[in-house]
């Protein structure tokens, strides 16, 4: 019994801590505590439901991803009123892209909530995938006019250095196609591994110059994965003054 009172009280004490860190971050109570409890669930820490159906963060994250892309458009289109397509789309790329998002989690305090089993491997896109799934359970509780204000105004303003991130190389992989083009070499990208860890692939990617291999990088995503062997192989080669920065 007392072992069953600890464990509880426990369960309490992090309701609460979590109930206060939400409130924070939005401003006001949340209407509907499961779903934050959900977002930040993540898969290799599922829970059944009443259901018998198995719970964790991924379909939260997906609609978070979309909420939050729409947000992030609609943010930098009316900050930057005369600037074009092109310069709009990378800056969203830029705040919503994994790193960018994993900061943000970490400056709000959002990773220290995260569910997750400690037994399963290294999850290098947690913080940022439970962010997404965030905004998710955000809009379902609270709606989007309400998420906007959130993300622009507590989150945005507060959290996200948008002049720094302006000025910071982000897309390795467009500048290293782009000097492949200019010096007439071929850059192409292969799987050289896949493992499986926890029913989720994790991919090996590298980096080939006129089929040359370059450096490899690991993510759960293919494009990350191609986006950090793009940086380290751009960096390298930036190094053995190969490429020249303009």
């Amino acid at each position: 019994m007392l072992s069953l009172f600890r464990t509880s009280t426990k369960i309490d004490k992090r309701d609460k801590e979590l109930k206060l860190f939400l409130k924070n971050i939005l401003g006001c109570k949340p209407k509907n505590i499961s779903i934050y409890k959900l977002a930040l669930t993540h898969k290799s820490y599922y829970y059944k439901s009443n259901k018998g159906f198995r719970m964790n963060n991924e379909r939260l994250e997906y609609l978070g991803d979309t909420v939050l892309s729409t947000i992030t458009g609609d943010y930098l289109f009316k900050k930057y009123p005369y600037q074009g397509e092109g310069f709009l789309t990378e800056m969203r790329s830029k705040i919503v892209s994994r790193s960018s998002l994993n900061k943000l989690a970490q400056k709000i305090g959002l990773s220290k909530y995260i569910q997750y089993s400690k037994d399963n491997g290294q999850f290098l896109s947690m913080d940022g995938d439970a962010f997404e799934a965030i905004v998710g359970a955000i809009y379902l509780d609270k709606g989007y006019p309400f998420t906007y204000k959130v993300i622009s105004k507590r989150i945005f303003s507060l959290y996200l250095d948008i002049d720094s991130l302006e000025k910071t190389d982000w897309n390795f992989k467009s500048k290293l196609i782009d000097w492949g083009q200019k010096t007439k070499q071929k850059v192409s990208y292969q799987v050289i591994n896949t493992d499986e860890t926890n029913s989720r692939k994790q991919y090996t990617i590298q980096v080939f110059i006129d089929d040359v291999a370059q450096e490899t990088a690991v993510d759960f995503s293919i494009k990350a994965a191609e986006q950090f062997a793009s940086e380290k192989t751009y960096k390298k080669l930036l190094a053995e003054n190969i490429i020249t920065d303009e």
